[in-house]
């Protein structure tokens, strides 16, 4: 019986095999140490994660809530590239956009002294402020403006319409490095949507 070569006696990663060792590191205590693991790179999963925040795996949506949960708690980012991490393996996923959706938030306070609290998705949170900015891109184009707020280490959410108009609800005009813009104030930060001339 012939001898298998080395590609086929090397371990293709496999969201199966992840996902049994994202459970054990996991233990439902929410997102893993991802940053304090350096796993060697075991190559490129079939999986992604759309605009909308649907994971696709092999092309197919991943329809277990729990999974996705599972998987987005050893997400990472280095550099550009989003990785699933885990103590023993590294491997590379597709982002469309931004990892997270932020799908609803709650406010407290009023005016400068307002603060923003995201809730993705998958059921993170996060308190918009100097560590947690919100930020704002414009498509050169059109104008369309896509937000997003940063939910926990170079992981991102793109804020979802029907908040985005909410937030435009709360919105305000400062003086901002030395222009005048339409933005939003949390945790005592002010973040900038859109320059005040525009508007008109």
């Amino acid at each position: 019986m012939a001898k298998p070569n080395s590609a086929q006696m090397r371990v293709t990663p496999s969201a199966e095999g992840l996902a049994a060792s994202a459970g054990v590191v996991a233990k439902g205590r929410g997102p893993a140490p991802v940053h304090l693991w350096n796993p060697p790179f075991c190559g490129d999963l079939d999986m992604r994660i759309a605009r909308d925040g649907t994971w696709f795996y092999l092309g197919t949506p991943i329809g277990r809530p729990a999974l996705v949960k599972l998987f987005s708690n050893i997400l990472r980012k280095d550099g550009d590239r989003y990785f699933l991490v885990t103590p023993v393996e590294k491997v590379g996923i597709t982002v469309d956009d931004a990892p997270f959706v932020a799908v609803d938030f709650t406010t407290e306070g009023t005016g400068r002294d307002q603060v923003l609290t995201f809730t993705t998705h998958v059921g993170d949170s996060a308190v918009a402020g100097p560590d947690h900015p919100i930020r704002v891109i414009r498509d050169p184009a059109t104008g369309e403006p896509s937000p997003y707020v940063l939910i926990r280490a170079n992981l991102e959410a793109l804020i979802d319409r029907k908040s985005f108009y909410r937030l435009v609800e709360l919105g305000t005009e400062e003086e901002h490095e030395g222009t005048r813009w339409f933005g939003l104030w949390s945790s005592g930060r002010f973040f900038p949507v859109i320059p005040s001339a525009d508007l008109r």
